[in-house]
């Protein structure tokens, strides 16, 4: 029964006594070790990361014989409990031989279990009576750095420790570390580095492709998020105060410089809906470009195409949607002429730079399609295979007459993350110094070296990146070079020149790729911009800040941000769509002919600024058999429409029956493609009937009679006015026999002496035009009849 409960899930009570005594004996042993251990354990415990230390300087970053280091920073007091009696302490490890020796060491900065090195001790310390809890106190120790016992060049673990009592632990004891490192170039080396640092100007999309009405074209703008970062202490304000003073090849997305350039003059800033607000930063702007123009005076300026495209989403997703590449050729070209206009510099056009320098295959295509021979790759993409022992210079042959600038990876990533704090800042900094030196001791062959950092660093990130070329400059081992030089140099023959196949791209960066459905989106904007361009009298003011709108929806700047190059993607073609659809056909109503033949007015309206042109209009007949259209089942007829205006278009009609039919009137470029939507109409034909005709067939020949009659009784009356007289009649005149008798009833003969309607004796002869009977005729039509050719174009649209 006991163990039926158990399968039952139940445990019977005297096998849960069983397990209980099992229990307590198998903890005996558990307690006895316990008991053994030394008692300093919770103390240990307790002061691991107690107190932490920030080194936020170190000056100088990299120093020579005879140089003064201080280092300064705080310490702080994590702990529950007060530590007494501590002092800050500088150490000196043994030199580091390898890179991947510097990036262990930067793992963990403040693990107390790392090897601390030799303590510096002496005079060189800084001592504390207690430190409270929760209280920072800030140090600063200055040491000659011959003090520091520094042998052979070479890259040494640094560190400052803070050792002292707690009340649980009464002996000197490290309670918190941070370590660095200590570039060590006494003097000038035998071989120095020559060193590429790529300082990027580039930012986010921020101009939309609207623009105003008036001639000046104000640009419209997404958000003033650009005047914030041109402004004084801004990102980009930042980025040029640093730059100017650096031995540096700038990088500069033409976009940003006409971004800029526009907020010069008048400008509008997009609100809710379709409300906008001017714009006042022009001064800013003015003083920015004015700068920057001095910075780059005398430098290396590369352009990227307009707008930086990524030419990774080009390359796995773009390549497949029709004219894609034809975009980038586009922001190729413009990008110099762009430069040139806004700095008055001829930059350097050859270079093309994928996103953190990731390569495959299909990207190097791509980006040497639009004319660039030099890919900035990256030393985490195109790695080494050729077990170097040393790093290669950054010139590699690929194949094709295209060159890869190979940045190196480790230098290219020091200034990513948070660095808004003095003491990351200054690991950075650091660390970056240690690693160059340490690629310079790796051999005597003298290389280039190639930096490329992240495209839009932070203004925290600027600052240290300048304080780390500052120091390189001026360091024993590095020399400046530009990017183009460093590509002309001779490649090493042991350097890897395989470009990686497309499954190696890291999938985190093919995650924010644009998709597919982003340059299907691209190419129909660019076809309807094809479509409507062609009409107009002034193309430029639409294909300019659209075609630039089209480079912006194909920015690298977009990933991470799929909503927002959405949205913007959206709202370039929305206005196209809105600016297309002010050249239209006014709707029309229910049309009535009565009769053979008519002429139906159709009118184009133009809303935009500018006139068109190159518009054919076609008006079609749905049944030809009852309405033809100048005699065809449809007619078209040429359109030119002023700015502002609508025009009319007439179109003459003939039908053959009665009854209704349905019209289509549509707008054709010259090129056959439709424009705009179709407008249709009835047209209902009232055709004249047999008994009508035979009624007004009646009236006609009974106004010819009595017209007749009149005219005999004239002519009997001026006869007899003749025989009564004193004389012949004179010639000319209408006599019997005369001249004007045509026939018998020209002569009066005796059955009529005066028949009604004739003229008496005496009355006088009114033969002017006013007495004549008019013609007969067709019945006229309720639409006049008029002149197909189309009307004049001073009719104001009314808005």
């Amino acid at each position: 029964m006991a163990e039926a409960a158990d399968f039952q899930g139940t445990p019977s009570p005297a096998r849960r006594w069983l397990r209980r005594t099992g229990a307590l004996l198998a903890g005996v042993p558990l307690l006895a070790g316990l008991a053994q251990l030394p008692a300093a354990a919770p103390a240990q415990a307790a002061g691991s990361n107690a107190v932490s230390v920030a080194i936020d300087s170190l000056s100088p970053t990299a120093p020579t014989d005879g140089d003064t280091l201080t280092v300064s920073g705080t310490v702080t007091n994590n702990s529950k409990q007060a530590v007494t009696d501590a002092h800050v302490d500088l150490r000196v490890g043994s030199p580091l031989s390898t890179r991947s020796a510097i990036d262990t060491a930067a793992q963990q900065p403040d693990e107390l279990q790392s090897g601390l090195g030799t303590e510096i001790g002496g005079k060189y310390a800084e001592d504390f009576d207690s430190l409270a809890p929760g209280v920072a106190e800030h140090f600063s120790i200055s040491v000659p750095v011959d003090k520091l016992d520094l042998g052979q060049d070479g890259v040494y673990p640094f560190g400052v420790s803070l050792s002292g009592r707690t009340t649980a632990q009464q002996w000197d004891q490290v309670l918190g570390v941070q370590q660095t490192f200590l570039p060590w170039q006494s003097s000038e080396a035998d071989t120095k580095t020559r060193t590429t640092y790529l300082w990027p100007l580039i930012s986010t999309v921020h101009m939309t492709a609207k623009t105003g009405a008036g001639e000046l074209q104000t640009p419209v703008f997404l958000n003033d998020d650009l005047a914030k970062e041109i402004s004084p202490g801004g990102r980009l304000a930042q980025m040029l105060a640093l730059g100017k003073d650096l031995d540096v090849t700038w990088v500069i997305d033409p976009d940003l410089l006409a971004s800029v350039d526009a907020m010069t003059r008048s400008y509008q800033i997009q609100g809710p809906g379709d409300t906008t607000t001017a714009g006042t930063h022009q001064a800013v702007a003015k003083q920015f470009l004015t700068d920057l123009q001095d910075a780059v005076a005398d430098k290396e300026v590369v352009a990227l195409p307009f707008a930086d495209p990524d030419l990774a989403s080009l390359a796995h997703t773009g390549t497949a949607v029709t004219g894609s590449l034809s975009h980038l050729k586009d922001a190729t070209d413009v990008a110099a002429t762009t430069v040139e206009t806004v700095l008055h510099v001829t930059p350097n056009t050859d270079f093309a730079w994928p996103v953190n320098g990731a390569v495959d295959p299909s990207i190097i295509k791509v980006a040497t399609s639009a004319g660039a021979d030099k890919v900035i790759a990256r030393s985490d993409s195109l790695q080494e295979t050729g077990g170097l022992s040393y790093t290669p210079s950054a010139a590699r042959p690929i194949g094709g007459g295209t060159t890869a600038v190979v940045a190196d990876a480790r230098l290219s990533t020091a200034f990513e993350g948070d660095l808004t704090t003095a003491d990351s800042a200054t690991l950075a900094v650091q660390r970056f110094l240690a690693q160059s030196l340490a690629l310079n001791t790796q051999t005597d062959k003298q290389r280039s070296i190639v930096v490329a950092p992240q495209r839009m660093p932070s203004s925290s990130q600027a600052q240290a990146m300048a304080t780390a070329i500052t120091a390189l400059q001026d360091s024993n081992w590095s020399q400046s070079q530009n990017l183009t030089a460093a590509a002309k140099d001779k490649p090493d023959p042991g350097a890897a020149t395989k470009i990686p196949s497309s499954s190696a791209y890291p999938s985190s960066l093919r995650k924010q790729e644009l998709p597919r459905t982003a340059f299907e989106q691209i190419a129909r904007t660019q076809d309807k911009l094809d479509n409507f361009q062609v009409i107009l009298s002034n193309q430029s003011r639409v294909v300019t800040p659209f075609g630039r709108a089209i480079n912006r929806e194909m920015s690298a700047s977009w990933r991470g941000r799929g909503t927002d190059a959405d949205s913007f993607r959206t709202g370039v073609e929305s206005w196209l769509d809105d600016l297309i659809g002010e050249v239209k056909l006014i709707d029309k109503s229910e049309t009535k002919l009565s009769g053979r033949s008519a002429t139906i007015p159709v009118t184009v309206q133009n809303n935009l600024v500018q006139g068109v042109d190159h518009l054919v209009l076609r008006l079609t007949s749905t049944m030809p058999t009852r309405l033809e259209i100048g005699g065809k089942p449809y007619y078209e007829q040429p359109v030119a429409v002023s700015g502002g205006h609508s025009q009319s278009v007439k179109f003459s009609t003939s039908a053959n029956a009665n009854g209704r039919v349905e019209v289509t009137a549509q707008l054709y470029t010259q090129d056959g493609q439709e424009y705009g939507q179709p407008v249709r109409f009835d047209v209902k034909v009232t055709e004249v009937t047999p008994t009508v005709m035979l009624v007004i067939g009646g009236g006609v020949l009974l106004l010819v009679l009595a017209g007749f009659r009149m005219y005999t009784q004239r002519k009997r009356a001026a006869a007899r006015q003749a025989a009564e007289g004193d004389g012949p009649a004179p010639a000319g005149e209408d006599t019997p026999g005369g001249p004007a008798d045509e026939g018998p009833e020209n002569t009066a003969g005796p059955g009529n002496p005066g028949t009604p309607g004739g003229r008496r004796p005496g009355e006088s002869d009114a033969r002017s035009g006013a007495d004549d009977p008019e013609q007969p005729s067709d019945p006229t039509p309720d639409t006049a009849p008029e002149s197909a050719d189309p009307s004049g174009t001073g009719e104001r649209v009314d808005r």
